[in-house]
């Protein structure tokens, strides 16, 4: 019965769109080369952009700044072709009793001068600008009043997105519509069916899947219009929390895992014996859901984030403990052989008492001691390894890997980190790890699939890092603030933006920032590392290592000391062009100092006249130290589609639906369907048969991943 109810799903709609009355093949293929339009459904969800009030006319005389886009109505009273090449435009002007307005065209000028003539009246649609004070349109949309009935028409005419070539080609933003209108001739409500529970629709006062389509398109009034979009929104947001749900849910059910049935001497006796620290509230509340997860015989696949500093590594090693006391093996997976290192090291010196061996493995590791770890890794000695991507080659076999950590995961696609997967004949517990703290909103679309921790408190004792932004007018100050940290024993960081292989301009500016450096503090009162991505490994380490040990007091280097080197003693960090810089980014690198007692700063320093959007990053930096305002307004600023590691998700690929602006509407989507799902886990209900049927056949944009 449902199977036969939504049929025409698969029929009308999968239509080759080259079948559309008006299309045919020329036209077919120019809709699938500049719009990805192959279908009669895709040509229906082809939305338009906004929409022409036919019936709200400016009169030109009254046309001001504060406008955007506009509609006059005129008699054109002069038409030119002026320059010549690339400079040649056409301009004509445009007179109402109030005033003229010019009209300019740079493309397509032989076209339009056909379509215009002197005398003629036309209404005419543009973004507005102004020059000298007189307002200017530039490649209008324009239509002659004398042939035409479209002045006074009583309803919002839709504006598609096209390309040049489409224009060129005939097929504008007009002809857009009328193969939509077409489109509406052929199909019918049975062609859209509901699959929203009806439940749902009541209590969310939605308008039905076929009202809504029509309307988006074609609405009558503004209220109707709003009304279309707000449902498809919601039908975005709720089918992809609903597939993440399911995903969720269907793990959580069917995904089997190791059971860690205890919690035993290694992980009692590093809480009581070798524990640097008091845990935090939040850290304790984080490792017992860990604990739990692990528990249940089900695969944990779980997102731990955190703020910089927040103590995320210790989580993740004593949860790794918990996997020793079971009898498996744990490993981490960092994104950089200088974190991956620090991580070892950091763990050796703390797990040293319980004589339990924690291994390194890099691409630089040296052929005796690979060759020691791989045996030991397999012969199950070994119990915790520590290591870059070196780890998920097929050399790397375990004899039980009971847990997988992998760290700053957004360094990492979904098939390397699906391959610690492959390791362990039953899948091992997944902790993924990031130090960039993600919005609630982002993490409920992009990560929804995942079970999330949070540890949202800092240790006691860390105190707060100041943050100001200063000119390249100021450097003189910054320089003798610097001196003056020196010399009371305290070491600084001097950061400037990321060295490509290629980009040899950016290393010729790295070497003469250092140089500068080395010029406001010389030898030999003072010393200064180097680091950068075209160093080889050894040398980076050597001068690692000697800025870690206070051989030098400066460290001039790029964005690779970004994620997790940690050296108390540093007080001050300069980065420069900061206005380069995303706003996440800047917060990690401002995580590297403040880890020792001393008070700390950040100075962010920039070119005179920086951009609007880079002087609002900068005065974010400046106002607050929590990652997660920070996450929230990278977020607002920069869009979902840039935040790092969110495209390879496939969750955010919305065609109305914006996460940060609805964000109400994804909470109610979010709650309908985990309520949805708690009362029918396999969408069995008769009331429930036509969304599971949608979710089985309708195309979905998104490649849902199995690890997020």
């Amino acid at each position: 019965m449902i199977q036969k109810k939504i049929s025409s799903l698969s029929t009308i709609l999968k239509n080759p769109i080259e079948y559309l009355k008006g299309v045919g093949p020329l036209r077919a293929d120019l809709l699938k080369k500049e719009l990805e339009i192959f279908t009669f459904e895709d040509l229906l969800m082809h939305f338009p952009y906004r929409h022409l009030d036919r019936t709200k006319i400016e009169m030109i005389g009254s046309l001001d700044a504060s406008m955007e886009y506009v509609q006059v109505r005129g008699i054109i009273v002069s038409m030119e072709v002026v320059g010549e090449r690339r400079s040649k435009r056409l301009i004509v002007h445009l007179r109402d009793k109030s005033g003229t307005i010019e009209m300019a065209w740079f493309q397509g000028i032989t076209w339009v001068q056909k379509a215009l003539t002197v005398g003629n009246e036309y209404l005419v649609f543009g973004r507005l600008s102004f020059f000298l004070g007189r307002p200017q349109l530039s490649h209008p949309e324009i239509e002659s009043l004398r042939d035409s009935n479209a002045a006074g028409k009583a309803f919002l005419e839709p504006i598609y997105p096209v390309t040049e070539k489409l224009k060129a080609r005939g097929l504008n933003a007009k002809a857009i519509a009328k193969l939509v209108q077409q489109l509406f001739l052929v199909i019918e409500q049975k062609d859209l069916p509901e699959f929203i529970p009806s439940s749902i629709i009541k209590k969310r006062q939605l308008f039905l899947r076929w009202q809504s389509l029509r309307a988006i398109h074609f609405p009558e009034n503004t209220s109707q219009f709003e009304k279309a979009v707000e449902r498809i929104k919601f039908e975005e947001l709720f089918i992809s929390q609903l597939r993440l749900s399911l995903l969720r849910s269907a793990r959580s059910r069917f995904s089997k895992g190791v059971v860690f049935s205890k919690v035993g001497e290694a992980f009692n006796r590093f809480y009581h014996e070798c524990l640097p620290y008091e845990l935090t509230g939040a850290q304790k509340r984080v490792l017992k859901e860990i604990r739990m997860d692990m528990g249940t015989g089900r695969q944990m696949n779980r997102l731990l984030q955190g703020d910089v500093g927040s103590g995320k590594t210790i989580v993740a090693l004593m949860s790794m403990l918990i996997a020793v006391d079971n009898g498996f093996q744990s490993c981490i997976m960092a994104p950089t052989e200088i974190l991956a290192k620090q991580h070892a090291d950091h763990f050796k010196e703390l797990l040293s008492p319980l004589g339990i061996e924690v291994a390194l493995l890099t691409g630089s590791t040296r052929s005796p001691e690979r060759k020691k770890i791989l045996e030991q890794t397999q012969n199950g000695a070994l119990k915790i390894l520590i290591g870059t991507h070196a780890l998920i080659e097929d050399a790397v076999k375990f004899q039980q890997l009971g847990l997988a950590v992998v760290d700053e995961q957004h360094k990492f696609g979904v098939a390397q980190r699906a391959k610690l997967w492959e390791k362990s004949a039953i899948a091992p517990h997944m902790l993924v790890m990031t130090a960039t703290p993600i919005p609630r909103t982002l993490a409920m679309t992009a990560y929804g699939d995942l079970d999330y921790s949070v540890i949202d408190e800092l240790p006691p004792g860390r105190t707060p890092i100041t943050t100001v932004h200063r000119l390249d007018d100021a450097r003189p100050q910054v320089m003798e603030f610097i001196r003056s940290e020196i010399d009371a024993g305290r070491q600084a960081y001097f950061i400037f933006p990321l060295i490509e292989e290629s980009e040899k301009l950016q290393y010729e500016d790295l070497m003469r920032g250092y140089e500068n450096v080395k010029a406001w503090f010389p030898e030999p009162n003072y010393w200064i590392s180097m680091v950068h991505g075209r160093m080889n490994a050894d040398q980076k380490e050597v001068n690692m290592r000697r800025f870690v040990e206070r051989d030098t007091q400066i460290m001039v280097s790029t964005t690779v000391i970004e994620v997790g080197v940690n050296v108390p003693n540093a007080t001050v960090m300069v980065i420069e062009s900061a206005e380069k810089f995303g706003l996440s980014q800047l917060h990690q690198l401002r995580g590297r100092v403040g880890r020792g007692s001393e008070k700390s700063y950040c100075i962010l320093l920039s070119a005179n006249g920086v951009g609007k959007e880079a002087k609002e990053r900068l005065s974010v930096m400046c106002m607050t130290n929590d990652g997660f305002k920070i996450a929230e307004k990278d977020l607002e600023l920069r869009g979902p589609g840039d935040i790092q590691g969110t495209r390879q998700s496939g969750a955010l690929e919305f065609k109305l639906a914006d996460i940060v602006a609805d964000k109400v509407l994804l909470e109610f989507a979010k709650q309908d369907a985990d309520l949805l799902l708690s009362n029918d886990p396999d969408l069995k209900l008769p009331d429930h048969e036509s969304l599971a049927y949608y979710l089985r056949n309708a195309k979905s944009q998104h490649p849902w991943a199995k690890i997020s």
